[in-house]
């Protein structure tokens, strides 16, 4: 039987990891974003191609390509975060967005909501899955870019 301690203790490891994903966001660093993935991970992302993503392989390419087009100076901010864990399966949902972007910059100036499932291997949780999304107005298809959760 799982104690809460122990359910504390991992939901504090997974608010961790989110946060070490975030920091390597920002400092563009994908040996560390990729750190987090299990190398069959399964991605469904806001970037383009907007397909799902196979890997862990297909998933760095993806940040190889998207790191070069933010600024060289952001943040992000993160509110709202979920976790649930049972056993070695655990889930997180939470909304965040880039910070300290100029307001005409190509770079999604939304919220955008991410769902990640997590597995434990070895003592150390991996996201298996992830789903990433952002509002739109179904009446145009067009990115709702000022709505606030």
């Amino acid at each position: 039987m799982i104690t809460e301690t122990a359910k504390m203790l991992d939901k504090t490891q997974i608010r961790q990891l989110i946060s070490d994903q975030m920091t390597a966001i920002c400092t563009k660093n994908t040996d560390r974003i990729m750190s987090h993935y299990a190398p069959e991970a399964i991605i469904f992302d806001v970037k383009p191609l907007f397909q799902k993503i196979k890997n862990a392989n297909e998933l760095r390419r993806a940040w190889d390509a998207c790191l070069p087009c933010l600024p060289v100076s952001f943040g992000t901010e993160m509110r709202d975060l979920g976790i649930f864990v049972s056993g070695d399966l655990a889930l997180a949902h939470w909304f965040w967005r880039f910070t300290g972007m100029e307001q005409d910059h190509p770079t999604i100036q939304t919220w955008i909501r991410s769902t990640v499932g997590y597995q434990r291997h070895q003592d150390r949780w991996q996201i298996v899955h992830e789903h990433c999304s952002v509002s739109f107005d179904p009446e145009t298809s067009k990115t709702l870019l000022a709505i606030e959760p």
